[in-house]
């Protein structure tokens, strides 16, 4: 029997807008920066704006957390938190995922990054972290966790399992 974290409504405001150049949304970006409640995506024109980031939202990201993080105590793998921070391709692409995990050492691009998908929009949020070459994406959605691996042909491909001997 599978036990919902969260129900899947919510009360998240997701607005997409098509055609926006990178110094457009470099300029909206400023603007908002000190907004803590809008979260920015772009994507090769494409930039999404959602707004608020919901409760349910933040309560399945800290539970995958200290699940993630928990597991990898027991099991001795070195990690560090990296949190969510912004990662950006200067003219292509900008995101920032809900959480972010280094294995081993610390490195300037995580191995792991995960997004909690509440409300789904119209990027492909893969797309947003592949200029960087994060090995893993990781999506909680609906109640299942799927992962993405960075093949060495540059695409990702869905995975049953981590790369890193975590799941």
């Amino acid at each position: 029997m599978s036990i919902p974290l969260v129900d899947q409504a919510t009360e998240e405001k997701l607005v997409t807008l098509k055609n926006v150049s990178w110094e457009q949304f470099k300029g909206i970006e400023a603007h908002l920066q000190d907004n803590r409640n809008v979260r920015l995506s772009y994507l090769s024109g494409v930039l999404e704006i959602m707004s608020p980031i919901g409760e349910k939202h933040e309560k399945v990201k800290r539970t995958l957390s200290l699940l993630l993080e928990a597991y990898m105590r027991v099991l001795g793998i070195r990690f560090y938190a990296r949190g969510g921070f912004t990662l950006e391709e200067p003219g292509y692409a900008s995101g920032t995922p809900d959480e972010s995990y280094s294995i081993g050492q610390e490195k300037e691009i995580p191995d792991i990054v995960i997004e909690v998908i509440v409300t789904s929009g119209t990027i492909d949020r893969k797309e947003l972290f592949k200029p960087k070459k994060v090995p893993e994406v990781w999506f909680w959605k609906s109640n299942t966790i799927k992962i993405f691996r960075l093949g060495v042909n540059g695409e990702y491909e869905a995975v049953t399992r981590s790369g890193f001997s975590l799941i």
